[in-house]
C-alpha cells in the first residue's frame, strides 16, 4: 500500500518537485492566513472587506490564466516555474515590510493581494501542467494526488502554525509575510537541482509557437463532452462552494467569536479532512468516471451545508473533516478526469481552463458569498455555498443519466454499493460510481 500510496516519490524530479512546493505552500498560506486576519484588523471586521482583497487575489486568475496556459503549451515549464516563484517571493517581502515598518493599510494589502493573483495566474496552469512532465504516464495519477496531499498537508500546518504566531506576537502579522519570502525560495532551490534529460516532455517541434492558440483550446474541450461536464460542475462548485478562506474567517470572528488561534483549529480541520481525500484518490490507477465525480460533489456539497447549520465551534470543527475529504475527493476525480483524458500538445491550455473556473470563479463568489455573510449572517454564506453546489450537482448527475440512458441501482448488503446503469448502442452496461 505505501509504495502504491507514494510511488511517484521514487522519480527524483518529482520528488525535488514536491519538497520545494511543500515548503512553499506552508510559507503560502501561512500569508493567506495573515493577510485575512490583517484585514479584518484594518477594516473593523468587514466581511465586504474581505471578500474584495479574496476577489483583488482572483481577479487576475479570470483575466490571464488562459494566456497562462498558452505559454505552458509554448515554453519551457521549468524556466516559467522558475520566474513566477522568485516573483512571489519579492511580493511577500513587499508585504512583510510594509506591515513591518508600520505604514501598511488597506489599500497596500489590496494591491498586494493583486499581483499574487497575476503570478498565480501565470503559475498555476503552467505547476498543474508540469507535473505530466515528471513522471510516466503509469504514475500520473498518483503524482496528481500526491500533489493535492501536498496542498492540503501545507493547508494543515501553514494556518495553524499562522495563528500560534500570531498569538505569540499579539495580533502582529509582519514576520509572517517575511516567512513566507523565505520559504518562497525552496522551489527555486529544487527546481535549478532537476534533471532536465530526465523530464517526459512533448518534442518542442510538434507544438510550433504560432499553433498554440487559447481558442483551439477552447474548441477542444467544447468538443469533448467528457471534460466539459466536468469542468462545468468544478466552475459552479467552484464559485459558490470553494469561499472557505473568508467563510471560515467570518464564522470564527463574528459567529463564534474565538481568537486567531481557533481560527487556525478551522481552517486546519477542513485541510485534515482534504489530506486524507488526497491519500484516498493517490491509489487510483485509471481515469475516474463521470459517477465518481459527481457523487463526490453531491457527499462535498452536502456536510458543507451542515456545518453551515452547526450549533457551535466544535461541530463545525467535527464537520469540517467530512467536507474538506469529499472537497478535496471531488476535486482531485475531476482534474484527474480532465488531465487523464487531455492530449499531450492541448494540456497546458486544457489545464489553464480548469485552474481559470476552479480560481477565477472565486472574485465573483466571494462578493456575493461576503454580501450574504455581511446581510444575513456569516452562517448565510456557508449555507448559500453549499446548497447551490449540490443543487447543481444533482443537475448535471440527472443530465448524465438521461444523456446516457443510465439509471441508479442501491444495494445496502453486504455493504453499501451504487451501481450506474447505462444503455450503450443497446446494450445495457455497468459502472461502478461509489463503493
Amino acid at each position: 500500500m505505501i509504495g502504491t500510496t507514494f510511488g511517484s516519490l521514487q522519480v527524483r524530479n518529482y520528488r525535488l518537485f514536491t519538497i520545494g512546493q511543500l515548503i512553499k505552500l506552508l510559507g503560502t498560506w501561512m500569508l493567506f492566513t495573515a493577510q485575512d486576519w490583517l484585514v479584518l484588523q484594518l477594516s473593523d471586521n468587514s466581511a465586504s472587506a474581505l471578500g474584495v482583497v479574496t476577489a483583488l487575489q482572483f481577479t487576475p486568475v479570470l483575466l490571464l490564466t488562459l494566456y497562462g496556459g498558452q505559454l505552458a503549451d509554448r515554453f519551457d515549464k521549468r524556466r516559467l516555474l522558475l520566474f513566477a516563484n522568485a516573483a512571489s517571493a519579492v511580493v511577500a517581502t513587499l508585504l512583510g515590510v510594509l506591515v513591518v515598518i508600520g505604514i501598511a493599510n488597506l489599500w497596500w494589502v489590496f494591491v498586494t493581494a493583486a499581483l499574487f493573483g497575476v503570478i498565480s495566474a501565470i503559475e498555476t496552469p503552467v505547476r498543474q501542467s508540469f507535473v505530466s512532465e515528471l513522471v510516466d504516464k503509469d504514475l500520473l495519477p498518483n503524482a496528481l494526488s500526491l500533489s493535492s496531499a501536498t496542498f492540503n498537508t501545507a493547508r494543515i500546518v501553514g494556518p495553524a502554525v499562522a495563528g500560534v504566531i500570531i498569538a505569540l506576537l499579539h495580533d502582529k502579522t509582519g514576520p509572517i509575510f517575511l516567512l513566507t519570502a523565505v520559504l518562497c525560495t525552496a522551489p527555486l532551490v529544487s527546481l535549478a537541482r532537476m534533471t532536465p534529460a530526465e523530464l517526459y516532455r512533448v518534442e518542442r517541434d510538434a507544438i510550433a509557437a504560432s499553433e498554440a492558440r487559447t481558442v483551439d483550446g477552447l474548441r477542444y474541450v467544447w468538443q469533448r463532452p467528457d471534460l466539459s461536464l466536468a469542468i462545468l460542475l468544478v466552475f459552479v462548485v467552484s464559485l459558490f462552494g470553494f469561499n472557505f478562506q473568508l467563510t471560515l474567517a467570518v464564522l470564527a470572528r463574528v459567529e463564534f467569536h474565538v481568537d486567531a488561534k481557533y481560527f487556525g483549529l478551522l481552517t486546519t480541520a477542513i485541510a485534515i479532512g482534504a489530506l486524507a481525500g488526497a491519500l484516498a484518490s493517490s491509489r487510483r490507477r485509471a481515469r475516474p468516471s463521470v459517477y465518481r465525480v459527481l457523487a463526490a460533489a453531491i457527499l462535498f456539497a452536502g456536510f458543507e451545508t451542515l456545518v453551515g447549520f452547526s450549533p457551535n465551534f466544535v461541530a463545525a470543527v467535527v464537520l469540517l473533516v467530512p467536507t474538506g475529504f469529499f472537497m478535496i475527493y471531488f476535486a482531485q476525480a475531476a482534474n484527474q478526469r480532465v488531465q487523464l483524458g487531455t492530449d499531450a500538445a492541448f494540456r497546458g491550455r486544457v489545464m489553464a481552463l480548469y485552474v481559470l473556473v476552479f480560481l477565477g470563479s472565486t472574485p465573483i463568489g466571494s462578493l456575493v458569498i461576503g454580501w450574504c455573510a455581511e446581510q444575513y449572517g456569516p452562517r448565510s454564506g456557508v449555507l448559500v455555498g453549499g446548497g447551490i453546489s449540490l443543487i447543481a450537482a444533482v443537475v448535471l448527475g440527472v443530465l448524465q443519466l438521461r444523456r446516457a440512458g443510465g439509471r441508479i441501482h442501491v444495494g445496502l448488503r453486504p455493504r453499501l454499493h451504487v451501481h450506474v446503469h447505462e444503455r450503450a448502442s443497446g446494450v445495457p452496461a455497468v459502472r461502478p460510481a461509489v463503493r
